[in-house]
């Protein structure tokens, strides 16, 4: 795998009461797209983020950003919500929808 793909999981607060809640982000080069990194590199980062205690994963996704969302989804995500006009990008302002998963080794 190039080193042009990134996987990042933060944690979403320094409370304790959400020690346990992290936010996932999965970046593909646009020419290594549709070579299944994506799933190999989800499917990871889950595994990883539940042996160290993690029992929910947010997401931030672009609506228009179907590749993602289906990923997400095939992974146990699903939409919790979405938030109008949370970030900018190019001077424009984007909605964003909120997906989260949560853990089955936590319930």
């Amino acid at each position: 795998m190039k080193s042009s793909k990134l996987k990042s999981l933060s944690r979403i607060s320094t409370r304790s009461v959400y020690s346990g809640v992290a936010e996932v982000s999965i970046y593909i080069k646009q020419t290594e797209r549709n070579k299944g990194i994506g799933k190999l590199l989800m499917s990871e980062l889950i595994d990883l983020s539940e042996k160290n205690g993690f029992w929910t994963l947010q997401a931030g996704i672009f609506p228009e950003n179907i590749s993602s969302l289906k990923l997400h989804i095939k992974f146990g995500f699903r939409e919790v919500g979405r938030r109008e006009k949370l970030g900018k990008m190019n001077d424009q302002w984007r909605d964003d929808l909120l997906l989260e998963r949560r853990s089955k080794l936590f319930n």
